[in-house]
């Protein structure tokens, strides 16, 4: 436990959790580059939008779910079916992997992950991805995987807030991705503050 599993394929850990298969980007591909295309055109307009009102947070690490909104509406503008994934049990989870669920020209299933760098960390060993598994995971079909992140800055502060904008863009298509596993135990309040394990307690006068 105390060593990591490294460089498992992230396709491999998909069909494992849920039975779905991570469909390759075919570089060539008609269809395939016709979605790329289109998802040009989804960062680009998300980039500008976010350009022009500027996203305000304390800091860099809360811009990303700002940034969702963003391109769920681009997607919707290209002519895209875009929305957040439904679990096989119905529900809509706006949190954990994937962010995004959309249906492309062809009718075919795309997971998409919005994600943000700066260049100070783009090419460091920090962790900036992560999938927890679940009996109820938002992946429910065989379908292209893909991320489109940000890179961000601050523009200006407002009040407590610094003011982020995009310089750049990515597109990535992750079957190829490696993930590691770092095992961490956990527990909660009810069991860490439980009678039992209290030796003492006090109450001061405010």
């Amino acid at each position: 436990m105390l060593q990591p599993l490294r460089d498992i394929p992230f396709s491999l850990v998909i069909e494992s959790i849920c039975g779905c298969k991570v469909l390759p980007f075919i570089k060539g591909d008609p269809k395939d580059e016709a979605v790329l295309k289109k998802l040009i055109k989804v960062a680009n307009l998300a980039g500008h939008g976010i350009n022009r009102f500027g996203i305000k947070r304390p800091r860099p690490n809360e811009v990303g779910n700002d940034i969702e909104g963003y391109i769920k509406n681009a997607l919707l503008s290209v002519g895209y079916s875009a929305g957040t994934p439904t679990t096989r049990r119905g529900a809509h989870k706006t949190t954990g992997y994937p962010d995004i669920e959309f249906t492309d020209e062809f009718k075919r299933a795309n997971y998409l992950e919005c994600k943000t760098f700066s260049v100070e960390t783009v090419n460091t060993t920090m962790r900036s991805f992560y999938l927890s598994p679940s009996d109820d995971f938002k992946v429910t079909k065989d379908g292209h995987h893909f991320v489109v992140s940000f890179e961000i800055f601050v523009s200006s502060r407002q009040g407590r807030n610094n003011v982020f904008k995009c310089r750049s863009w990515k597109v990535l298509s992750i079957e190829n991705l490696e993930v590691s596993v770092k095992y961490e135990f956990n527990s909660d309040n009810a069991r860490l503050y439980a009678n039992e394990l209290i030796l003492a307690e006090g109450k001061l006068i405010v």
